[in-house]
């Protein structure tokens, strides 16, 4: 199994408050991976910071093999992830940064649609704009994706007449329209009425079993239990506790990882 993506000692503050403390992780192709933790655990962050929504601080990020920081040799020849005069990282040329950004794909826990398309072009956008594809092509592929998730009903329909749920799928229709190497969730579900999250976790589900890779940040723990290969739990910044979801959810070994526990599950 190759790895899509490598998160090396990655380190993010906001003034003088780290919100990421020397996080490493990786992530093979077609694996599935789920982050957990409380609000303000960084969970989020480490999302942002990936897909080039904040700048890192330290450490460096690697997709599809392409390096996120451009390393600097130092004096004795050591590579060096950081400028020796300001101590701030140096990012890749910016060829590198699109390319990187486009193997990834973002579904936002508010949707993120833009009010004034329809869902159609929401999902057709960025196959025109950034893929180059024509329209009559684009709209083909869009209404296929949309059929997918459901809503081929709604495909001339603007976001605020969608339910949550409607708009959630189409934002994940939106994602998958530019075919990234790795899909990544913020609490897909978060901002949905309960009785509209089975929606959207079934859709989840089904990308998951088409070996689709993916990160996905939840506060659903018996969802993570169920579609991730692997589990990580967060805290105040740091990787508390990773590993198959029987391991971190059912049978967790740190203090801190049980007592997140015992609030979700009985």
């Amino acid at each position: 199994m190759s790895k899509i993506l490598e998160v090396q000692n990655l380190v993010k503050k906001f003034g003088d408050n780290y919100a990421i403390k020397n996080v490493s992780f990786s992530v093979n192709e077609g694996e599935v991976l789920a982050i957990i933790g409380s609000s303000g655990s960084g969970k989020s962050t480490v999302l942002r910071c990936i897909n080039q929504l904040e700048k890192i601080d330290g450490g460096n990020i690697k997709i599809c093999g392409d390096s996120m920081i451009k390393e600097i040799k130092t004096e004795n020849k050591l590579p060096k992830k950081y400028d020796s005069k300001n101590k701030k990282v140096v990012y890749t040329d910016k060829e590198t940064l699109n390319k990187m950004n486009l193997e990834c794909g973002m579904v936002f826990q508010n949707f993120n649609l833009f009010p004034h398309l329809t869902v159609l072009e929401n999902v057709t956008e960025a196959m025109i704009q950034v893929l180059k594809k024509s329209k009559d092509e684009a709209d083909k592929e869009g209404t296929k994706i949309l059929t997918r998730m459901g809503l081929e009903a709604k495909i001339n329909q603007y976001p605020c007449n969608l339910s949550g749920g409607e708009q959630q799928r189409a934002s994940i229709a939106r994602t998958l329209a530019i075919n990234p190497k790795i899909i990544f969730m913020d609490e897909p579900t978060s901002a949905l009425d309960p009785e509209l999250v089975g929606e959207v976790l079934k859709v989840v589900k089904q990308l998951a079993s088409e070996k689709r890779t993916m990160v996905i940040v939840t506060h659903e723990i018996g969802f993570a239990r169920e579609i991730a290969d692997r589990v990580i739990f967060m805290s105040k910044g740091e990787i508390i506790e990773e590993g198959k979801p029987e391991e971190v959810i059912d049978n967790p070994k740190k203090e801190r990882t049980k007592e997140f526990l015992q609030r979700y599950l009985k």
